[in-house]
């Protein structure tokens, strides 16, 4: 008999860190690693941001407890962002702060799931929510995506996998892994089926930040009137602000769903970092103009990787989106983790296996393309010609 919780023993070891490893025994021959693996920004912080965290980490009142549910003033500024992103009054009541989007995504499914539950989500999936359903004992039913439709969902697929058994469906868009952005008529039609349903629709928006600047907002769901009653949003601070490492996210919800997270809060952590909730809260308004510029360089990130895949025709790009694209691999039949190890080893080209994010997934890598500069995605071409396995 083991000793240890099957649910936790069964799970393979972290990803990132097996492909961060590939990236370590490059050898440099084809020159620097381009990497295109963990979603990092491919930019430092805000001088202003370093000064933010530099001042509060040195300020007394930071280093206690807390408010569970987050700081009042970042719940606040937080609030008038979400408000003005999707033209809603969203209130400090709604925000509940943690300490990241992982975070905010477990503490969520253990606010409103039991062990056994079922939630919808789709294929390819973002595999810490998977592996996350997976610990606390939930059932998961997928709706498979298809490249033909860019990896959008489609209204029917999950209206079919939707039955009294659910609980929630969750939607990852932009998406991880594939880009894909769902358009506002999905999350619409969506947003109605769960309603009707009485189940919730939990929405990970981490990349919203980076859309395109064309598209206005993401969608108008929290202006609907009633949306508390079944829209749960989830975000993250780490890449619209540099600092991954400070482990900030935010949910937003109804008052009730924030009580009932504050009290799994209470048992994870308590509270989200103090002096990184303190800084957050100034670069909010701060900081508004140069997040502004840093979407408009995504764009062009996402511009020179588009005229790169032209250049190789025998790698497919079936998805591209917000910091994400989803590229089919020429090598039939060779499994992904395989391809994205040579590819480190003998292109100095980091990525992440499309298997990680579906079994079904092994014809496909994932660039994180947001990761490098406009240049430095030119030099793919080159790296991938000629490339064999």
């Amino acid at each position: 008999m083991s000793r240890f919780n099957p649910l936790v023993e069964r799970l393979n070891p972290p990803a990132i860190p097996t492909v961060l490893a590939w990236g370590r025994a490059y050898d440099g021959h084809r020159g620097k690693l381009i990497d295109l693996s963990q979603a990092v920004p491919g930019y430092p912080p805000h001088p202003d941001m370093l000064n933010f965290l530099s001042e509060e980490a040195l300020s007394r009142a930071n280093v206690s407890y807390g408010p569970i549910e987050g700081e009042q003033p970042l719940r606040e500024a937080y609030a008038a962002y979400v408000s003005e992103t999707y033209g809603a009054p969203v209130r400090a009541g709604n925000i509940h702060v943690t300490a990241g989007a992982n975070q905010a995504f477990i503490a969520t499914c253990l606010a409103i799931m039991a062990y056994g539950d079922t939630i919808v989500t789709t294929n390819p999936f973002y595999f810490n929510e998977e592996i996350s359903l997976s610990m606390l004992g939930m059932k998961v039913r997928q709706v498979n995506c298809e490249p033909q439709n860019g990896f959008v969902p489609s209204i029917e697929a999950l209206a079919a996998a939707i039955d009294p058994s659910v609980k929630a469906v969750c939607l990852v868009t932009p998406n991880n892994p594939t880009g894909a952005i769902y358009p506002e008529s999905l999350l619409n039609a969506l947003f109605e089926l769960c309603e009707k349903n009485g189940c919730w629709l939990i929405l990970d928006e981490t990349y919203r930040d980076f859309l395109p600047q064309a598209i206005d907002r993401p969608h108008a769901l929290f202006a609907r009137p009633g949306w508390e009653k079944t829209l749960i949003g989830l975000y993250s601070f780490s890449k619209a602000f540099c600092i991954p490492g400070q482990r900030m996210g935010a949910i937003t919800a109804s008052p009730e769903v924030v009580a009932q997270v504050a009290k799994v809060m209470d048992n994870l952590q308590i509270c989200a970092p103090r002096s990184a909730q303190a800084a957050v809260t100034k670069a909010i308004p701060a900081l508004k103009g140069w997040r502004q510029d840093n979407r408009a360089e995504i764009d062009r990130r996402a511009a020179a990787l588009k005229a790169v895949m032209a250049k190789v025709p025998d790698w497919r790009m079936d998805s591209i989106g917000a910091y994400f694209a989803f590229i089919r691999h020429p090598f039939p039949g060779v499994h992904a983790a395989k391809v994205s190890e040579q590819l480190a080893l003998k292109a100095g080209v980091l990525c992440v296996p499309g298997s990680y994010f579906g079994e079904d997934q092994t014809g496909y890598l994932r660039f994180a393309f947001a990761n490098a500069d406009a240049e430095t995605i030119s030099l793919l071409d080159e790296r991938l010609n000629g490339f064999t396995i």
